[in-house]
């Protein structure tokens, strides 16, 4: 009898501790306020020259693979699911690739183009809408400017034996525009991950190139300039903290 009062109690017990549970409210995460935060990433880039002498014959671009790590600060503002954000976020890169270029027909002494970015810095809007578990998960949009240092050399791939094989070198800063998208998934009150892709697109300057020769006929083809443009698309892991976490769910 003792033993089967005690097991009516407990269960007793139990039940009531779950109906009171059940009766507590679910609080729902909200994504406003500020965070920092740090990511890595990599992808690959396109930078084209142009060719003063004529359509390249070599098409003129140079690929580089990317990995660039570097870190976020932002701030959401949340009404009901939808979620509005700026960030800033910049990242070092270590990117670099070459190819032929300025050869627009055998008979030109052609050039050999490298570049690659060493730093990307952007400004964003965010829109996103939360969803899942107590709003845990966010999808979002992003756009707004960008910026990059490009740098590089245009190497003569040929010169006579006593001339010496000219180039000119470039290393630049530029603005462009940035878009991208993501998804961010909250694993504590304070902390949350995301994946992101974004598509970044410079326009570029005038660079000078060395005279070179063209043969037949023999002709000296005078020093000029080639236009860059650059554009890269990059996939990125981020970790970030959230401020004012004992506000959160």
């Amino acid at each position: 009898m003792g033993a089967t009062t005690i097991a009516v109690m407990a269960s007793g017990a139990a039940n009531a501790r779950l109906e009171l549970e059940s009766k507590l409210p679910l609080v729902v995460w909200n994504w406003s306020g500020g965070y920092i935060g740090g990511h890595v990433g990599g992808g690959y880039g396109r930078t084209s020259f142009s060719n003063h002498y004529g359509p390249s014959i070599y098409g003129g671009i140079v690929e580089s693979p990317a990995f660039l790590a570097g870190g976020q600060i932002g701030y959401n503002w949340q009404n009901s699911n939808w979620v509005f954000g700026v960030e800033l976020d910049a990242s070092g890169v270590i990117s670099e690739g070459t190819n032929t270029c300025l050869a627009h027909s055998g008979s030109v002494v052609s050039a050999n183009c490298k570049a690659g970015p060493n730093l990307f810095a952007t400004g964003t809007g965010r829109i996103g809408y939360a969803f899942g578990a107590l709003g845990h998960t966010l999808a979002y949009l992003k756009g707004g400017v960008a910026w990059q240092n490009n740098r590089g050399d245009v190497v003569n791939n040929f010169e006579a034996g006593y001339v010496p094989q000219e180039k000119t070198h470039f290393d630049y800063g530029r603005l462009g525009s940035v878009i991208g998208l993501g998804i961010e998934q909250a694993i504590t009150p304070a902390w949350s991950v995301n994946v992101e892709y974004d598509y970044l697109h410079f326009g570029g300057p005038s660079v000078a190139t060395a005279p070179t020769v063209q043969l037949p006929p023999l002709a000296i083809l005078p020093a000029n300039t080639t236009s860059l443009s650059s554009n890269y698309h990059i996939a990125k892991v981020g970790l970030n903290y959230h401020f004012d976490a004992d506000l959160k769910a």
